[in-house]
């Protein structure tokens, strides 16, 4: 038995007597379609509350691994610039990862106090004079135990051969690199508490097992 249409343009359901408004109806079904179709898109408040911050030890090891890479690319290039060697050797000592570790994390700080009191061309200023410092004092410590694994003493602008004046453009640059990929980028990173590792958890899973906030 086909519906017959009533005088306010609704619809009558056979045998019910029930109206049926056609615009109601295509608006339930376009905001279910929707509904589904944003369902794996957006991560629920339940998932959400379970993704937190990256501990200090954590960003410290990512630092420590970003500048012991860092370190033996640019070695690999120096040589090569220098020597024309296409074995490309990077070096670098262990010490680099307690140094770099600790130097960036500190450097965090840093950039979470100035971020909005000075402009980044000064904050990188002051990283770079603060590299030399630690460059410096960790340099002058391991000198101690004939541990430091660099010496500068065949540059022209050296300062007791554990720092030198021709870095200090490659330390700038590195410091504005680290301030807006590394850091920033790393205090982005989440961990999910609940996820279990190597299997998807949801909407995080998306993420490769983080998520990025502001």
């Amino acid at each position: 038995m086909l519906a017959h249409t009533v005088e306010n343009g609704t619809k009558a359901q056979p045998g019910t007597g029930t109206k049926v408004n056609p615009g109601h109806s295509w608006t339930v079904i376009l905001m279910s379609v929707r509904s589904r179709a944003l369902k794996g898109v957006i991560t629920p408040v339940s998932a959400m509350a379970s993704a937190e911050p990256l501990t200090a030890l954590s960003r410290w090891y990512l630092y420590a691994i970003h500048g012991y890479f860092c370190e033996v690319m640019f070695t690999a290039a120096w040589e090569f610039v220098v020597n024309f060697n296409w074995k490309f050797p990077g070096v670098t000592s262990v010490w680099a990862l307690f140094i770099y570790g600790t130097s960036i994390l500190i450097v965090e700080r840093m950039y979470l106090r100035l971020r909005g009191r000075c402009p980044l061309l000064v904050r990188c200023l002051i990283y770079t004079l603060w590299t030399y410092l630690w460059e410096f004092t960790t340099g002058f410590i391991l000198r101690q135990f004939n541990a430091c694994p660099w010496d500068y003493s065949q540059f022209d602008f050296d300062f007791m051969g554990l720092i030198t004046l021709e870095y200090a453009v490659p330390w700038f640059c590195g410091a504005l690199i680290m301030e807006q990929f590394i850091i920033r980028n790393t205090l982005r990173l989440r961990f999910d508490k609940n996820a279990e590792p190597g299997e998807p958890s949801g909407p995080l899973a998306l993420a490769n097992g983080h998520i990025k906030t502001d």
